[in-house]
């Protein structure tokens, strides 16, 4: 299982780095695409973003506003709370997203290449049991 996680830590390293350079040159970082990301069905508060996507609250408060300074995002009251404003995408910002949802299809795609659906799956499997259990001990 240490090998497990230590791989994992290496993969993280990995993915952002091809994400930075996936999205670069269209001024987003792995951490905002993955905000986009987050957003990209329905708006959410930052709160609800953080919690979905393991990041803290202040690290993605600060992401959204960057994204909002950019014009891909934008702040909406929330029925819900009225403290807590939804975080959901522009127009520009869906534009992006398609953009970047392109590019990403063809990067996964060879990424994939040489691996069989049932290794690709076994390895979902171990990650979200592994995800699970760190999930079960923080509550």
């Amino acid at each position: 299982m240490t090998d497990l996680i230590l791989e994992t830590f290496r993969l993280n390293g990995r993915l952002l780095a091809a994400g930075d350079r996936l999205t670069g040159d269209l001024g987003l970082s792995s951490a905002r695409w993955q905000v986009i990301g987050a957003i990209a069905v329905s708006p959410l508060p930052v709160a609800q973003i953080a919690r979905n996507m393991g990041l803290t609250r202040q690290a993605v408060q600060r992401i959204a506003n960057i994204l909002a300074e950019d014009g891909l995002v934008a702040f909406a009251e929330n029925p819900d709370h009225r403290r807590a404003k939804l975080v959901g995408l522009t127009d520009k910002g869906r534009s992006v997203l398609e953009e970047i949802d392109r590019r990403q299809a063809a990067w996964v795609n060879e990424l994939a290449d040489g691996s069989t659906r049932k290794s690709i799956e076994d390895a979902l499997t171990v990650l979200r049991e592994v995800r699970g259990r760190l999930e079960s001990n923080l509550s």
